[in-house]
């Protein structure tokens, strides 16, 4: 029987849930069995696509098309395994569900109300991840314990307890021992009274994680654990990391935390293997060649969410390249009041990620203008290479009044136009191109080199795309459209061959990069910047003498 884990949050949102669940879904998947996780929203949304990004953050998609919470990033890169439709159930989507049955007469005839309907969907979402390629399931509980709307949910995770027995159920709540400053002490009376609500209503929590900014004494552990009804070895602490999150399990596991889980769930304790992650974190620790600087030019830079792949990709191919990449975040309604040279000087790489609506994109446009100009490495993503095509008809092409037609219907140049599978829909959840598609690499291009193949597969979320009306007129002028759907129909990546590293995709590859496998582009872009630093150092040394002779 698939075994359960159930990790829920108390005080205050924002404790680190999803990283909590998805390093202990590695130390277990290190010990050798098969882990999965999934993400319970309390929120009505069916998913977060059409929330803004200012509010949730990024919208994670996964390869069959699901758009997702955030947290799902953290799961797969730290595990390394895909998710997927069953990862995320949202209260809407439970209930669009229920009631859906109920106008087909799947009740037949009976009332429903929220236990046992609702909870039985919940339910049947949990178990949905059950199976033979399952040893153990990670459901991430969204929300602070006491909230309302959360409610239905950890009523069905009491429930599956019943369902399934003790010995293949374990409930992991995180909570928040604050540190009063003007006292100089640990509380930890916002912990006991978390626990008080879980226990409240009938789920008994089997390991506190303390969330924390210094580390607890051996008092505030056993006044926890003699208050929340836990044992002491399993009262944890999770202290705030010095420098990356992918410490955490190293953290976690030197206090034997999946022993403790393996040994509840009645489970054998294999050899923990995580050298790999423990060598990752040192040349993270310790890069060998410095730093780079690269400008994040994005729309949405005021919530640091809402681009956290593509921050953790950059982390990632620093890793690869051995040195550290340091983000400026630059927002692009600012390039255009102060000019992209103001704010781009001594970048070594220039990165304009997606985003939606016109706000900020005659920034963004400016931006790429000036790492084309300047010869500084440029990586545009999704929304990015749609500018980075705008840019180029304009500034290359002659075409002065060249947009998209989503932010200029009348253009008399669309050279990026709504894809023809969208010009029929109006609802906007879940109808743009998502998930995995197929696409083919241009021999000789940049972009088959950075892959070392010609077929990949990417993860899409757009419906707005190169318009192949103005392919010929682009080309002639030297860009190159070296990544193409099989049928050729569409335009998946385009490139400079002529500038030191301009390339951008439709597609969003930070959603496929890990710590320990940077995404090709994303290691191929950290090294051009980092050349770049090494060209301009190399000029200034090469000035310096100069100037000495």
């Amino acid at each position: 029987m698939t075994k359960h884990i159930f990790v829920t949050g108390g005080v205050v949102s924002s404790l680190g849930k999803g990283l909590t669940a998805a390093s202990v879904a590695l130390l277990l998947q290190r010990r050798g069995y098969k882990v999965k996780l999934q993400k319970l929203d309390p929120y009505l949304n069916v998913d977060p696509g059409t929330m803004s990004p200012f509010q949730h953050g990024e919208v994670y998609v996964t390869d069959d098309g699901a758009e997702t919470d955030l947290d799902l990033g953290h799961y797969e890169r730290f595990t390394g395994n895909p998710c997927s439709q069953q990862s995320n159930f949202t209260t809407g989507r439970i209930y669009s569900s229920v009631i859906s049955r109920e106008r087909e007469g799947g009740y037949l005839g009976k009332t429903v109300q929220v236990i046992p309907h609702i909870t039985n969907e919940i339910k049947d979402a949990i178990y949905s991840l059950d199976g033979e390629d399952a040893d153990i399931v990670i459901t991430e509980i969204g929300g602070t314990v006491g909230d309302i709307e959360s409610l239905p949910f950890l009523e069905a995770i009491r429930q599956v307890r019943q369902d399934i027995g003790h010995d293949n159920t374990m409930y992991m709540h995180i909570t928040l021992v604050p540190y009063i400053r003007a006292a100089g002490e640990l509380k930890t009376k916002p912990s006991q009274q978390s626990v008080g609500i879980l226990r409240s209503i009938g789920i008994f929590p089997d390991i506190l994680v303390c969330r924390c900014e210094r580390s607890m004494e051996r008092e505030h552990r056993e006044k926890l654990a003699l208050f929340c009804n836990v044992p002491l070895n399993l009262v944890v602490e999770e202290k705030d990391v010095a420098h990356t999150i992918y410490e955490v399990p190293l953290e976690l596991a030197a206090q034997d935390l999946d022993v403790y889980v393996l040994e509840r769930l009645k489970m054998h304790v294999h050899r923990l293997d995580i050298a790999d992650w423990r060598a990752m974190v040192k040349r993270y620790i310790e890069p060998t060649q410095g730093e780079v600087t690269i400008a994040v030019v994005g729309k949405y830079i005021g919530l640091q969410d809402s681009y956290k792949s593509i921050y953790e990709a950059l982390t990632h191919a620093g890793i690869k390249n051995n040195v550290r990449v340091n983000v400026r975040m630059v927002e692009s309604e600012d390039i255009e009041a102060k000019g992209a040279s103001a704010l781009l000087d001594g970048v070594t790489g220039v990165l304009v990620p997606g985003g939606f609506g016109d706000r900020g994109i005659e920034g963004k446009i400016e931006a790429i203008r000036f790492a084309r100009e300047e010869g500084v490495p440029f990586f545009g993503i999704c929304l990015g290479m749609q500018c980075a095509v705008i840019e180029f008809a304009r500034h290359v092409c002659g075409l002065s009044d060249a947009h998209s037609s989503e932010f200029s219907p009348n253009s008399p140049h669309p050279v990026i136009d709504l894809m023809d599978a969208q010009k029929e829909i109006t609802d906007m959840g879940g109808t743009m191109r998502l998930g995995a598609y197929p696409c083919v690499l241009i021999a000789g291009t940049r972009a088959q080199a950075l892959y070392g193949k010609t077929e990949i597969s990417e993860r899409h979320r757009h419906r707005y795309e190169f318009n192949n009306a103005c392919k010929d007129e682009l080309t002639a002028k030297g860009l190159v459209l070296s990544g193409l759907s099989p049928d050729h129909g569409l335009v998946e990546m385009v490139e400079l061959p002529t500038h030191p590293w301009f390339v951008a995709c439709q597609f969003h590859p930070e959603f496929q990069s890990t710590p320990l496998k940077s995404h090709p582009i994303f290691a191929g872009f950290v090294a051009a910047a980092l050349a770049k630093r090494e060209e301009g150092t190399a000029a200034g040394a090469k000035m310096g003498s100069s100037h000495a002779a």
